[in-house]
């Protein structure tokens, strides 16, 4: 990889501290002292003091599981506004997790949520999962992380996978074939889990197969006839939420390969050449301009403008895929605490 422009990295670093203990572990290899500093800094500063501070009395965000509540968070009726809104329990857990918030700071929060979260979909218990994958790779992950028994999700990944060894969300309307975005959701919720070292029982085959789904298309072309799965597959997005990007997949690939120690897979050489024909001439990434829908509060840029989450994501991905010299450099903590992401 091209050497690191000082600019990129001061513009890096002038950013929210969910974004820079990530550019001081995985693009600076600084020490393990300075980025666990600045992570610990995430629940009383910027976005994760932003974030905590809107979680209700029991637990939920916006009353809801995954969609808010009818009128809930100022206000807005979820049913009517353009998008998706991303306001409700399972994302706003989604980013605290992602973000390095430890979880002994959401206090009872897996308690409070087992009594009163429920699915929207059959009013199903919350750390029971319910039937959309992709749902479920997140409830995995946010269970795993706040010390939720949600092995149960973990056995329906197993009992649901399908014959080509993904998952898709329309399961459930009779689909038989693989997703690409129900596929790499599943599995990044699996990763998850894995690395907060719980029993993978089983997990472990199946998450094998289901990288071999994506490897054998390599993260962007159908097996049906070879042309590119669709255009989203290149449309880079921060906050990606459950779309598909060949970033993400290239991300958790990496995340993969650290934790079970072997190499690179050859076959995520197309995808990383499309990563790679998008960086700017200044060195970044470019927002592509994430799903529609409404969020507590802004976290990157515009569609069309330099994102700083994109551009740390990539340089991790292309440093990994360019050989860093050591593990430290890729983000490997060796004392890696229970439910410490991986990105």
């Amino acid at each position: 990889m091209r050497f690191l422009e000082p600019s990129v990295t001061d513009w890096l670093l002038d950013s929210d501290p969910a974004l820079r203990w990530q550019v001081e572990r995985d693009i600076l290899n600084a020490a393990p002292d300075v980025w666990r500093a600045t992570r610990s800094t995430v629940a009383t500063t910027g976005f994760g003091a932003r974030l905590l501070a809107l979680q209700d009395a029991d637990g939920q965000w916006a009353g809801g599981a995954y969609f808010p509540a009818h009128g809930d968070a100022d206000g807005a009726d979820g049913a009517s506004e353009p998008g998706q809104p991303w306001v409700a329990t399972t994302w706003s857990l989604k980013f605290l997790r992602e973000w390095g918030v430890d979880a002994s700071v959401l206090t009872d929060t897996a308690e409070r949520l087992a009594t009163n979260c429920r699915w929207e979909y059959n009013d199903l218990p919350y750390w029971g999962g319910e039937v959309d994958c992709c749902i479920n790779g997140f409830t995995l992950a946010n269970g795993a992380w706040l010390g939720a028994d949600v092995s149960g999700i973990a056995t329906w990944f197993v009992e649901h996978q399908m014959p080509e060894g993904g998952w898709n969300c329309d399961w459930v309307e009779g689909s038989t074939r693989s997703s690409f975005h129900s596929t790499l959701n599943a599995l990044t919720g699996i990763l998850a889990y894995r690395l907060t070292g719980l029993d993978a029982t089983g997990l472990d085959d199946a998450q094998r197969r289901a990288e071999e789904y994506l490897l054998a298309r390599q993260l962007m072309y159908r097996a049906s006839d070879g042309a590119l799965a669709g255009p989203w597959v290149t449309e880079l997005a921060f906050p990606s939420f459950w779309v598909y990007n060949a970033l993400g997949a290239l991300d958790y690939f990496r995340g993969s390969s650290l934790l079970s120690g072997t190499a690179a897979d050859p076959r995520l050489a197309h995808a990383i050449e499309a990563v790679r024909a998008q960086r700017q001439p200044d060195g970044t990434w470019h927002q592509a301009g994430r799903p529609e829908g409404r969020l507590w509060f802004e976290i990157d840029a515009g569609a069309g403008h330099p994102s700083k989450w994109l551009t740390l994501q990539a340089l991790r991905v292309l440093t990994w895929w360019d050989g860093a010299s050591a593990p430290s450099a890729l983000g490997i903590d060796t004392d890696r605490s229970p439910g410490d992401p991986t990105t």
